[in-house]
């Protein structure tokens, strides 16, 4: 029976998960039936996940992956592009900031594929946490300001409110605390009750601390304390604890800073956000150092392990590669983009040229017809034509020469040469032809117009 128990309630909290889980994909596929971009967009990144989703990376990772699934399905980017963002985020939480990134990375390609302004806001922000985490601020400083700059194009205001956030963040880690408290406070004036409540509240009484407010400071931390337990958002109560203990370090009270390092440690548990606990860990062993050998042992092995397991050689090696590989992608991307345009443009003007010819002919066959036109002009107007065709075919055909014969001069004038003894004798085919034509049909106005010319004359006589 006792062991019955523990297997039945297990059983009853995967349903419970699964059940939320199902709720979620019901709602944000609701969303992405949107027909507007920006109103379907709006509703993904302004849906708020279910508590048990929402504090279980593992969970988080399962939701993306079925919306990936049903995405790939409906050919929709902006799903998609969700979706990644979602798995890259269970895995950062987890602490494995290589594939977190790898699917951040492959969010961004879509949302600038799809681009639309607030979701490659989103997903330059989802990116920059990963660097923020690691504490490569000024990388993290690069991707939130840029995202900064879309999340002004766009009109979500959540997205601006916490690239604010996260940029007051990275400024507060490199002591610009007037730039800090600038974007922290225009982060909490816009964030609406967001669910980033907690982790505002905390980031200005670090700011505070920073300034020797240091009792403002402590209130804001507890306010992110109280604010992360209403919301039971276990990993900003985390980071609150962890904010409070240094606080309070700051302050000289030692007890209380190991009691709040503690609390942070405990919420942290076995397995999901470890790598949360290398501060608090750190602070304990620190305090415990010269007083307490056990202590000092257990707490600086558990820092040693988080610190080793995040911010080891193998992993930041991986990072470092993945992000160099994305920006020479992004560098190509951009290349391949302007070749498009210029390709484009280069079509257009071809096109052009080409109607400009058939224009020309047109007006001079009609015009020919119209007006009485000497023979030489004619033949001069034929010369110019036989010109003009062949020039356009060389523009034509230079591209695809230069890659055939590999740029070899003698090559490209045979070629050439080729064309022109095509083009030469069907010309003065065609030439003999049209100017026989319009020679006849010239006689025939001249005629036309001297018969009516002696008609009047006789008329007058008479």
């Amino acid at each position: 029976m006792k062991k019955i128990i523990p297997l039945l309630c297990l059983l009853l909290c995967t349903q419970f998960c699964f059940a939320q889980i199902d709720k979620a994909v019901t709602s944000i596929l609701k969303f992405s039936a949107y027909k507007d971009d920006n109103v379907k967009v709006d509703s993904l990144i302004g849906y708020r996940h279910p508590i048990s989703v929402r504090n279980e990376p593992k969970e988080t990772i399962k939701l993306g992956q079925i919306l990936l699934e049903q995405s790939l399905k409906r050919n929709d980017y902006l799903l998609q592009s969700y979706a990644y963002n979602m798995i890259g985020n269970g895995y950062r939480f987890l602490g494995n900031s290589a594939k977190g990134l790898a699917y951040f990375q492959k969010s961004q390609d879509l949302a600038l594929k799809s681009e639309n302004a607030s979701l490659i806001a989103y997903s330059k922000n989802q990116m920059g946490n990963i660097y923020k985490d690691r504490e490569n601020w000024m990388e993290a400083l690069k991707l939130y300001s840029s995202g900064f700059f879309y999340a002004n194009k766009g009109s979500n205001k959540k997205v601006k409110s916490w690239i604010s956030m996260n940029l007051g963040a990275v400024y507060l880690n490199i002591n610009k605390l007037d730039s800090a408290l600038i974007y922290l406070q225009s982060a909490y004036e816009t964030q609406n009750k967001d669910a980033n409540l907690p982790y505002i509240l905390l980031s200005l009484g670090s700011v505070h601390t920073k300034l020797g407010n240091l009792k403002l400071g402590n209130t804001y931390c507890f306010m992110a304390i109280e604010t992360a337990i209403a919301s039971q958002h276990n990993r900003q109560l985390i980071q609150a604890y962890t904010a409070m203990a240094e606080n309070l370090l700051a302050f000289n009270q030692m007890d209380s800073c190991l009691i709040y390092s503690k609390k942070a440690i405990e919420t942290i548990g076995n397995g999901k956000y470890f790598y949360l606990g290398i501060k608090p860990a750190k602070m304990i062993a620190n305090i415990y150092e010269k007083s307490n050998c056990d202590s000092t042992l257990k707490y600086a092995k558990i820092f040693q392990v988080a610190n080793d397991s995040f911010f080891s050689k193998k992993t930041n090696d991986q990072m470092q590669y993945m992000s160099d590989e994305y920006d020479f992608r992004q560098v190509e991307l951009q290349a391949a983009m302007e070749n498009e345009a210029n390709h484009q443009k280069q079509n257009l003007q071809f096109a052009l040229i080409a109607l400009g010819i058939i224009v020309f002919i047109i007006l001079y066959l009609l015009l020919s017809r119209s007006f009485i036109t000497s023979t030489q002009l004619i033949e001069f107007f034929g010369v110019m034509a036989l010109l003009m065709v062949f020039e356009f075919i060389n523009l034509l055909l230079h591209p695809i020469l230069e890659d055939f014969t590999n740029h070899t001069p003698v090559i490209m004038l045979l070629v050439l040469v080729c064309i022109a003894v095509i083009l030469i004798p069907l010309h003065h085919k065609l030439e003999k032809w049209a100017t026989n034509k319009l020679i006849k049909k010239n006689k025939e106005v001249r005629l036309a117009n001297a018969k009516k010319t002696i008609i009047k004359l006789e008329e007058e006589t008479s």
